[in-house]
């Protein structure tokens, strides 16, 4: 989760009071948050707050809160935004690359050292949650006397224009900071693949920003920047308006006046930002369902308004005003977790359980620490590799097809977590890879989970690596497993893209195929990089453990 760390004077300023630091040590936890650096005498605070919650990853975001938790100024925090001249052209030309663009022209900051430390703070904070490392969402700030509008979003040639970066020293084109800049080195995957890069550029051509990469050192925010201009581009509308709001309100509890920006896009033209509050309705008996409460209307309208929401009693329940920097609330129940929150954790009590019950060890669990001791008494090291894969490790590089059904992430985090694994070789045979150069043999396994058609099953998977491994060797190793948890199996003739034809088995336990080995073909060991011989084996436990119970039951 994100560790916020601020200056207790600061927040104090924000708040316009001191609060005690006691009593800041009991509040702030109550608000889903954990401390992490909280002492007497020292000045920086550090919090660890939930992930749903990016619009206190500032401490003006954890002020603003405050001051309707601790009832200093409940209810819905407004702030006014006026309209600006500025203009922001979107070009067709990012469709394929980077579609949305969002913005917010924030006047009247005094740019303090706290102010700074923090708005870069924040803004790499949303860069990695909110914005998913930039790949979903990607923040400029900006110093806006230094440049013209209108401004134009546009898709460019790798080597159509060229600027001076952040941190560097001369004109680069994208192609060049993608290569040779640290930030380009970093964050080139974003654009992999792609033949224009995004741009946003002024009246005479002079680049804002390279996003989702770095800005140009033109608009770099110093002591002497009066107005900021924000700009957030990205994959996903809501999370890319969410990540201005957030940083937009943030500048104006400080004292910044926000004015918008007109976006241009296919025929459209938007003021942006735009924090009139949301409407949600929220039934009482509903949300007292869920927490084992009592609260009346008036009641649970309080508690919402403690957590900076505007509601009131209405005809047919509660009428809730959701401000716009509040990107966590999605449903009903997402409120009811800040009634919850806003009535006090305190006061719902605690007792003991009306059931006894007792905890006891899982088969499945302990049959895997037998196979593991079994393993580690034969010689092999255990691993734990990642669960999320890709297609080249799972399949290309097994001469495999998908015909498991892989089950895949619906948002990838990046292009090596694609897919939860249907195998434990391929993690084994990338740990061989990341340790060639050490001495040979090399003996690894895994006990863990993989997923076949969305059905769990945990396997146990094996390889080793040397000179003269052989199929022998594999075959005595499966049978000395088999034998040590006492289930009798055969080996039988098998084909798998895989191995080696003919000299790759099935492991065949009462008539039912319980797992492969064998010798690991020479176009895998060549798509892990690997230069000698490697044997591998893979069983189902689940599938062992039921025979094994089927066998004593029997007997």
């Amino acid at each position: 989760m994100p560790v916020i760390n601020f200056s207790y004077s600061d927040l104090c300023e924000l708040m316009g009071r001191d609060v005690d630091r006691r009593v800041l040590r009991d509040r702030l936890p109550m608000m889903g948050a954990d401390l992490k650096l909280m002492e007497d005498d020292l000045d920086e605070l550090s919090f660890e707050f939930f992930p749903d919650r990016p619009d206190l990853y500032s401490v003006e975001g954890i002020a603003r809160a405050l001051r309707a938790f601790m009832g200093y100024e409940p209810g819905l925090r407004s702030y006014a935004v006026d309209e600006s001249e500025v203009d922001l052209q979107v070009d067709p030309s990012v469709k394929e690359v980077r579609p949305f663009i969002w913005s917010a022209l924030v006047e009247g900051n005094e740019i303090t050292d706290p102010l700074i430390r923090s708005m870069m703070d924040l803004q790499e904070k949303l860069h990695l949650t909110l914005g998913r490392n930039r790949r979903k969402v990607a923040i400029g700030i900006h110093d806006f006397r230094t440049i013209k509008p209108p401004f134009t979003y546009r898709a460019v040639l790798p080597d159509e224009i060229s600027f001076i970066p952040l941190q560097g020293s001369r004109r680069m084109t994208p192609a060049e900071i993608l290569r040779e800049h640290e930030k380009g080195m970093a964050y080139a995957f974003v654009l992999e693949g792609k033949k224009r890069y995004p741009m946003i550029v002024d009246k005479d051509g002079e680049v804002l920003s390279f996003p989702p990469i770095i800005n140009g050192i033109t608009t770099a925010v110093t002591e002497d920047t009066k107005d900021i201009l924000v700009d957030c581009t990205g994959t996903d509308m809501n999370a890319v308006t969410a990540a201005v709001n957030i940083l937009a309100t943030a500048l104006a509890e400080r004292g910044g006046k926000i004015r918008t920006v007109r976006i241009h896009q296919d025929g459209r033209t938007s003021l942006a930002p735009d924090l009139n509050p949301l409407p949600m309705k929220l039934d009482p008996s509903y949300a007292n369902s869920w927490i084992g409460t009592s609260l009346t209307g008036d009641e649970m309208a309080a508690t919402l308004r403690s957590m900076g929401y505007g509601a009131s009693v209405g005809k047919d329940g509660l009428d809730v005003l959701v401000p716009r920097y509040r990107a966590d609330i999605l449903h009903p129940v997402d409120l009811v977790e800040d009634v919850a929150i806003g009535h006090g954790y305190e006061k719902f009590g605690n007792r003991l359980p009306r059931v006894a019950t007792f905890g006891k060890e899982d088969p499945m669990l302990s049959f895997g620490v037998a196979v593991k001791n079994v393993m580690v008494g034969l010689g092999y090291f255990e691993v734990v590799t990642l669960t999320l894969s890709n297609d080249d490790e799972q399949f290309s590089a097994m001469n495999l097809r998908d015909e498991l059904e892989a089950t895949r992430v619906k948002n990838p985090v990046s292009d090596e977590m694609v897919l939860v694994r249907t195998s434990l070789l391929p993690s084994l045979m990338s740990i061989l890879r990341k340790n060639k150069h050490r001495e040979l043999p090399q003996r690894l396994f895994e006990v863990g989970e993989v997923v076949i058609k969305g059905r769990n099953k945990l396997m146990l998977g094996g390889v080793s690596i040397h000179a003269r491994a052989s199929f022998t060797e594999v075959k005595s190793l499966v049978q000395s497993v088999l034998s040590s948890v006492g289930v009798a199996g055969d080996i039988g003739p098998m084909d798998h893209p895989s191995f080696v034809g003919g000299r790759c088995a099935s492991v065949i336990i009462g008539g039912r195929g319980v797992g492969v080995l064998g010798e690991i073909s020479p176009a895998a060991i060549e798509a892990f990089e690997l230069r000698y011989p490697v044997v591998a084996f893979e069983l189902d436990l689940v599938s062992l453990a039921d025979l094994r119970a089927s066998a004593k039951r029997s007997s």
